[in-house]
């Protein structure tokens, strides 16, 4: 059995989708991969994991070397970094890792998989801007380093990327690296749970306490002002005279990393607040944070999914994934310039983003259209089925063992 070392910025999976996806990963591994996951302390504590280890309090530079020290006393075969900069905190000095290690002799292959790249750069205070690019370009040229992450993906054996967008973005600026790189998609960050239709939707309506006439439109993910949930809830409210016996679910939590626990309930009291004001509180409901298997039983008893998020959405949603698998015929937006591979695939009903009319109609369009509905459900559903966490995990594994052959 191979031993992997993973590290994550924060892995608490009920608040982080970088987290939830490890989680799933560890899982998919298990039968041919003991994993450990190195983390925050906090994190650490509130999952009281055996093979989950508080070895940081934060990722400052005071923390590298007792994380240093934690790896280092862990017999393993592949050192594996997740990164995405909010689970660091946007913390810099994890892209010294693999520099550091090396220096203290660590011989073990280090594999960092990017969720996402090209969007932010670390702008440290006291430095002029001139020279900080001047230093970025001079390393990067050199193959030292890159201007975005360090040493990290110059430092790493290979390199694995969820999405076209991180890919593509690794290749133009560090070529000489695209041997080492590797795409595995993400796949639906819910499996579908064992449950028939029929019951799933009596189980929605009762809980709800909606009519079985209820025709139920559904977002699934973290509630977050990116989501687009605002201009979600003016869309519905505006199809209510044709279709009055719509109604809208919102399945999710609301704290998150990206939404710390003050804010979050800010924002959950802002959505209730529109809620009533657009007089939708009997036609409306927010589930909170839910199990992976009550959220299934939800989504199988939906009729539509709707994913509306103001940058728009791509295959690096689990959330879109997840409708997919459901057999939900999905209205979602899309992004500038859009994912080629679900633009190409036609699995969705595109609306453009912040766009509320435009959302309306496409809700109008595809409730009155039985016929489109069973046509997206049957392309997604079908879509979908090349992600699944077996292929994830055979893919890692011949990642893993390729490095120690």
């Amino acid at each position: 059995m191979l031993h992997v070392t993973l590290i994550a910025g924060t892995y608490q999976p009920d608040r982080c989708g970088v987290a939830h996806y490890t989680s799933h990963l560890r899982e998919a591994l298990a039968e041919e991969v003991e994993s450990v996951v190195l983390t925050t302390q906090a994190a650490a504590e509130t999952l009281q994991e055996n093979r989950v280890r508080g070895v940081v309090q934060d990722w400052k530079l005071t923390s590298l070397l007792p994380l240093v020290r934690a790896i280092q006393t862990i017999p393993t075969d592949v050192l594996h970094i997740q990164h995405a900069a909010g689970t660091y905190s946007f913390q810099r000095p994890i892209f010294l890792l693999p520099l550091i290690l090396r220096t203290f002799g660590y011989r073990q292959p280090i594999v960092t998989t990017v969720h996402e790249y090209g969007w932010w750069e670390w702008q440290p205070k006291g430095i002029p801007p001139e020279l900080l690019e001047w230093l970025k370009q001079w390393g990067q040229q050199r193959q030292w380093w890159d201007r975005e992450d360090g040493f990290l993906l110059t430092g790493s054996q290979a390199i694995i990327t969820t999405n076209v967008e991180a890919e593509s973005a690794i290749c133009d600026r560090l070529p000489h690296l695209s041997d080492r790189l590797q795409r595995i998609p993400i796949a639906a960050n819910v499996e579908v749970a064992p449950i028939e239709r029929s019951p799933a939707r009596q189980l929605v309506r009762q809980t709800c306490g909606w009519s079985k006439e209820s025709f139920v439109i559904t977002f699934f993910g973290f509630l977050h002002p990116v989501k687009g949930i605002e201009n979600l809830l003016f869309a519905f409210k505006q199809i209510q005279t044709t279709i009055p016996q719509a109604r809208l679910l919102l399945i999710g939590g609301v704290e998150s990393l990206a939404l710390p626990a003050d804010e979050a309930k800010r924002y959950w009291d802002k959505l209730q607040v529109q809620i009533s004001q657009l007089g939708l509180n009997e036609k409306v409901r927010m589930t909170g944070y839910v199990s992976e298997a009550i959220a299934s039983h939800y989504l199988s008893g939906s009729d539509l999914g709707v994913l509306p998020f103001n940058h728009g959405v791509t295959l690096k949603s689990g959330s879109l994934l997840a409708l997919l698998a459901h057999r939900l015929p999905t209205i979602a937006t899309y992004s500038d310039p859009s994912d080629p591979e679900l633009t190409a695939a036609k699995i969705v009903y595109p609306v453009p983003p912040r766009n509320s009319d435009a959302l309306a109609l496409a809700l109008l369009k595809l409730i009155e259209n039985p016929d489109l509905q069973k046509q997206l459900s049957a392309a997604g559903s079908e879509f979908v089925k090349q992600f699944s966490w077996e292929a994830i995990a055979q893919k890692h594994l011949q990642i893993y063992k390729s490095l120690l052959g």
